[in-house]
């Protein structure tokens, strides 16, 4: 039998920190300040000081009890960081062209509301050239997710268009970019003018008020009565009857979130003459080769356009980490457009 790797464990020279952790499941007030020993990174993997971090709805449903944290992952929230990589697994950083010292911006199963964080080496992207910090950690979990489920599960092409619902999310404004930048045509529901009016200025052709109007019309409308070819869809429940109608002939639906309910009812007769495809998929639990895959194919094809400034950072506000309370509460309020992100910076 072969023997085993010996894991070794790397320490930043730091011994605790300050971290951001759920006392007990309920509402944004029960994140509180602590002080945790600091985290160790082993074979393939980094230590991160954090110096920024990004909200995300799991994060939401984790501190309410409704999203444990994968096996083997921290305990405290957090899917995305940016900072400083302070240690690490030396042959890991330089095969993937890094090293200590580096700005990067991570893609965590957990740990980022801390001022250390552990992350996969291959999970790692550099903070993109004349990129704050703050901007950078908007970034990871956001493109990791638009990446892997609009061009990897959906497929779409160039010359193809694009139906995202929650076009003012943080999720919805980088897919916007993206699919712009790779020759789509983009539509979007939101559920305000002031939101309509940020996703076209952002590139969406076609901004859909679902509160006033019906998406399915006005996406037939503005395909020609073709319909669309993908839907982004972070709602679910009743939304899939109509995205099925929405769709045109080999359309394809990617669920990322059920925001609407886990219950949908669909017309199988029309998913199976018109060749419809309805997938769905989780990022947080997949395993790191998966991530990996996707981190590279950012690094070559997304990150050159972050450096020109062709997709651009859509921050709706920066906090001190310790409102991470404030923060929650203002997404749960859904007011925002684009990213919330905390940065450590009063704590240093």
């Amino acid at each position: 039998m072969p023997l085993q790797p010996i894991k070794r464990r790397l320490r930043s020279n730091s011994p605790t920190m300050k971290a951001i952790a759920i006392t007990r499941p309920g509402g944004p007030e029960v994140l509180q300040v602590v002080e945790r020993a600091s985290p160790v990174a082993g074979v393939g993997e980094c230590l991160i000081a954090v110096e920024a971090f990004g909200i995300n709805r799991p994060d939401v449903l984790q501190r309410k009890g409704l999203y444990p944290a994968p096996p083997g992952a921290s305990d405290l929230p957090g899917l995305e960081v940016a900072g400083r990589i302070v240690a690490g697994d030396e042959s890991a950083l330089a095969a993937a062209g890094l090293r200590v010292g580096d700005a990067v911006c991570a893609l965590v199963t957990g740990g980022g509301y801390a001022q250390q964080c552990v992350a996969p080496v291959e999970q790692c992207l550099p903070v993109p050239e004349g990129w704050s910090m703050v901007e950078a950690a908007s970034l990871p979990e956001t493109f990791f997710t638009v990446w892997a489920n609009v061009f990897g599960r959906a497929r779409l092409q160039p010359g193809e268009s694009l139906l995202i619902h929650g076009g003012s999310s943080g999720i919805g404004v980088a897919a916007i970019q993206i699919a712009k930048a790779f020759g789509a045509k983009v539509l979007v529901t939101v559920g305000s003018k002031d939101k309509a009016d940020a996703c076209l200025a952002l590139g969406a052709d076609v901004a859909i008020n679902y509160r006033e109007q019906d998406f399915v019309i006005e996406a037939k409308a503005a395909t020609g009565g073709k319909g669309v070819d993908v839907i982004l869809d972070m709602v679910a429940g009743s939304y899939i009857e109509r995205d099925v109608q929405a769709l045109a002939d080999d359309g394809r639906i990617a669920i990322i979130a059920v925001q609407g309910g886990l219950e949908a009812k669909f017309n199988a007769g029309d998913v199976l003459r018109r060749r419809l495809t309805i997938s769905g998929s989780t990022l947080r639990a997949r395993p790191v080769s998966f991530k990996a895959s996707v981190a590279r194919e950012l690094r070559e094809k997304v990150w050159p356009l972050l450096a020109a400034r062709k997709v651009q950072p859509v921050l709706y506000r920066q906090l001190p980490a310790e409102q991470a309370d404030q923060a929650h509460a203002l997404m749960e309020s859904g007011e925002h457009i684009g990213k919330i992100v905390l940065n450590w910076e009063s704590s240093r």
